[in-house]
């Protein structure tokens, strides 16, 4: 793992060498890579999902005042706070979409509730959280889901429902995507409620 400002000499001098710049950190299993002191930060708080769950990430990532997940590469997606702002539009629509996980929530839908052109919303959201409205949503989703399978007794299928994937497939490719492992995966290491007796 190399620092992305060292992508374009390193592809230089050592063309026979594969580059992935759609990445903070990679883990191997046995051996975690990551480059820059955020994304050795991210690469930390990999560790502490992988074997203690997102709650304890989560927490984590709260006293440090930085985000639990990061989405997208080194240089292209660096996740900014979003503002808060009572008469700030993106501030507004991230805390409504936040309470509307389980519905359809389309680009269009988004820019609506923030009151602006599709055009203009995808491009002021960029801005103020580094990452494009689609990605985001995605990863509050899996946020979301992470927590329901830790926490609750909801099926897969009621999860999936739930954080607004409209199947338990494409939960299931989301999560694996993100996560590298896949929902009933993550509910049997991380679970903290009591088992339901139909996952069993």
């Amino acid at each position: 793992m190399t620092h992305w400002r060292a992508f374009e000499p390193l592809a230089r001098e050592h063309p026979e060498i594969a580059l992935d710049e759609s990445v903070l950190y990679i883990d191997h299993g046995d051996i975690l890579t990551s480059a820059g002191a955020a994304s050795g930060l991210d690469a930390c708080l990999h560790l502490v999902r992988a074997r203690l769950g997102a709650r304890a990430a989560n927490e984590v990532a709260r006293q440090l005042v930085i985000a639990p997940h990061r989405e997208g590469g080194q240089a292209q997606y660096i996740e900014r706070p979003v503002p808060r702002r009572a008469d700030d539009p993106i501030g507004r629509t991230v805390a409504w979409a936040l309470e509307h996980l389980s519905e359809p929530l389309s680009v269009e839908r988004l820019a609506r509730t923030a009151q602006m052109s599709t055009r203009s919303f995808i491009r002021a959201f960029s801005e103020a959280t580094g990452t494009a409205p689609a990605t985001w949503i995605r990863a509050q989703r899996v946020r979301e889901a992470q927590r329901l399978l830790e926490s609750t007794d909801l099926a897969i299928e009621q999860v999936a429902s739930a954080c607004g994937f409209g199947s338990t497939v494409t939960l299931r490719q989301a999560f694996t995507r993100a996560l590298t492992t896949t929902p009933s995966a993550y509910r049997r290491r991380f679970r903290t409620a009591p088992p339901d007796p139909a996952d069993v």
